[in-house]
């Protein structure tokens, strides 16, 4: 044995073996760090440890048999032992491992002081868990992107979208299968952003993308599932059919991903993934538009819309889907137009117990009548639609985001951002949500974790995130970007107020004595020429400007055009004034807040004395 392992040491086999080792390890290193900057798939570093591990027998039998000399490569075996180069090779190779471990050991330091450095930094700045998905995404977890149009005229990226956002929202349904939110998935439309990008922000392993074309009634489907890790295609195919096809061709494309990701299908959908909406194509096709316009808020095209699915209802009376749809549309209208609230409750009553009647499954026709009993303070009916709704389909994140401001605007502050938590861990990226939860980080001061959720509602174009982005200007004493933020969010409300005031009532909110002189009297002259509807801007405004009493009188008298931009401010450190007022407690009752605190305990700040008796700090 001794004798073996002489002639290994004679031979450099045992200095060649640690030298290829440490060669190796150098390569990983520099792989690990270097691929990264130039978008080299992952599964290349792979491939290099395969190879190095492959060599490495080879590179023993080569240092076995031949040796480096002065005159070149010889076999060993013609070498006279006495002219054996292992001390002069030796040496050299010895310098040549030595050099080539401290490098080795300083990339991995260097490393090592990037990723220490990187987790501090996430641990101090970045905003809580529920706002970024995990590091390690399951491996049954999917994003659904946008589907490329590419039909002859590229009119039809509606179709494009409601395609996928049809599978998106099937592949939700499926247990154990984690989907991102439609918000955040389309957020990455037409960005061109590395799939490993989208796959972190997104929190998934895989993703869904495709294309479009549909020319006449003719449609081509072409659909690919990647594993973001290493960019692998884990399934394509392409799907040819006729309009009245559509729903088999979700349907194929939802199998083969629940095959390729080895979800177990079971209930109905082990039978079938994609529900057929409507037997009517262009039917299909207006409930595409008009659900665009929906996913946007695009208040200025809300007739449109309105009479899209209308005419859809027209082309199919049985096609609860756009009912649903309708009515949800209808129950956010007053909010961004001036559509009559009156007409725009009916509808959705109408159109929700329709919806009900023909899918009994369906979560949004509830969603939408607890929106619309919220707007008329019918609090403790909206909950019981609010929490049917998410007992039918917790996946719906319209209704998750409508029961969550529900909750906070009647005091359950807590429970509210429970939920926007849940919500924003699959839609990272929804504006709504975002405005909602960073405010309330904002109203207790917690600007590090408020201020990245709303730059990102800001960054999605939510207009009205200027709400919450004034309270942080305010607080760093920034008064002219405070007031141009509320100015700009008063803007986006669509109160029925003349523009101009936009600006005077924020520089009054957050001015001087002489600028809240001015708001005020223009908010008294308002008033007192006894508007239908109340804006809700002018409560909010009110509200901050010292005047609590006169804000809580206009509440209790009846509704305004918009409850929810007040009441969350209520129950923030803003609302103090309002709630120390000796009338609150009869407000409470008048406004219905004590009957939903009877039915379901007392809210984050209040206390019981009796029934609908509630003392709130």
């Amino acid at each position: 044995m001794r004798t073996f392992v002489s002639e290994l040491r004679r031979r450099n086999v045992i200095r060649a073996a640690a030298f290829y080792a440490a060669s190796a390890w150098l390569a990983v290193q520099v792989a690990t760090q270097v691929f990264p900057f130039f978008d080299v798939p992952t599964w290349t570093v792979r491939w290099i440890v395969v190879a190095a591990v492959i060599g490495f027998p080879f590179l023993i039998a080569f240092a076995w048999l031949y040796e480096i000399t002065p005159q070149g490569l010889k076999r060993e075996s013609e070498i006279a032992r006495d002219e054996s180069i292992a001390r002069a090779t030796g040496r050299k190779l010895d310098r040549w491992i030595i050099a080539t471990m401290g490098v080795a050991i300083v990339l991995l330091l260097a490393n090592q002081i990037v990723a220490h450095r990187s987790e501090s930094v996430a641990t101090t700045t970045a905003v809580p868990a529920i706002t970024r998905p995990a590091d390690a995404a399951p491996a049954k977890s999917i994003a659904v992107l946008p589907f490329t149009d590419l039909s002859p005229t590229h009119d039809q990226d509606y179709f494009s979208d409601g395609m996928a956002e049809e599978l998106l929202n099937a592949l939700a349904k499926l247990r154990d299968l984690k989907v991102a939110g439609r918000t955040s998935s389309f957020s990455f439309k037409g960005r061109n952003e590395d799939l490993r990008t989208i796959g972190k922000a997104l929190g998934v392993a895989n993703i869904l993308e495709g294309s479009l074309r549909k020319q006449g009634d003719k449609v081509r489907i072409t659909a690919q599932l990647i594993q973001v890790s290493d960019g692998f295609h884990l399934w394509s195919d392409t799907y040819d059919g006729d309009l009245g096809d559509v729903f088999a061709l979700q349907e194929r494309i939802a199998h083969a991903i629940a095959d390729k990701l080895e979800i177990v299908l079971t209930g109905d959908a082990a039978q079938r993934i994609v529900p057929v909406a409507t037997s009517n194509p262009d039917a299909y096709a207006l409930y595409f538009k008009a659900t665009g316009t929906f996913n946007r808020r695009d208040g200025a095209h809300f007739p449109e819309a309105i009479a899209e699915l209308e005419q859809a209802i027209a082309l199919d009376p049985k096609f609860a889907r756009a009912h649903a749809r309708l009515a949800a549309l209808m129950a956010i209208a007053p909010t961004y137009t001036v559509l009559d609230p009156v007409a725009a409750v009916a509808s959705v009553e109408t159109h929700a117990r329709l919806a009900s009647e023909l899918d009994p499954k369906l979560a949004e026709p509830y969603a939408a009548l607890g929106q619309s009993l919220s707007i008329r303070r019918r609090y403790t009916e909206a909950r019981v639609a609010f929490e049917h709704a998410r007992e039918l389909d917790k996946t719906d994140t319209t209704s998750a985001l409508w029961y969550a401001t529900e909750l906070v605007m009647t005091g359950y502050g807590e429970r509210g951002n429970a939920v926007l938590d849940d919500l924003l861990a699959i839609d990272p990226m929804l504006p709504t949500a975002l405005l909602w939860r960073g405010a309330s980080y904002s109203y207790f001061g917690d600007y590090a974790h408020a201020e990245p959720l709303l730059r990102r509602a800001a960054d999605a174009k939510l207009m009205f995130a200027g709400l919450g982005l004034s309270y942080i200007a305010d607080a760093r004493n920034d008064k002219a970007e405070a007031i141009a933020q509320l100015t700009t969010a008063f803007g986006a409300l669509d109160s029925g107020l003349p523009k101009e005031w936009n600006g005077m009532l924020a520089s009054g909110i957050l001015g001087d004595a002489s600028a809240r002189a001015d708001a005020l009297d223009v908010v008294h002259r308002y008033l007192d020429a006894k508007p239908r509807v109340v804006s809700g801007v002018v409560v909010y405004a009110l509200m901050r400007m010292g005047e609590p009493g006169r804000a809580l009188a206009i509440i209790a008298d009846g509704f305004t055009s918009n409850d929810a931009v007040f009441l969350a401010l209520m129950w923030s450190p803003y609302g103090r004034d309002v709630r120390a007022l000796p009338e609150f407690s009869a407000f409470t009752r008048r406004i219905g807040f004590a009957e939903v605190w009877d039915t379901y305990g007392a809210p984050d700040d209040c206390t019981r004395e009796g029934a609908g008796n509630y003392v709130c700090r």
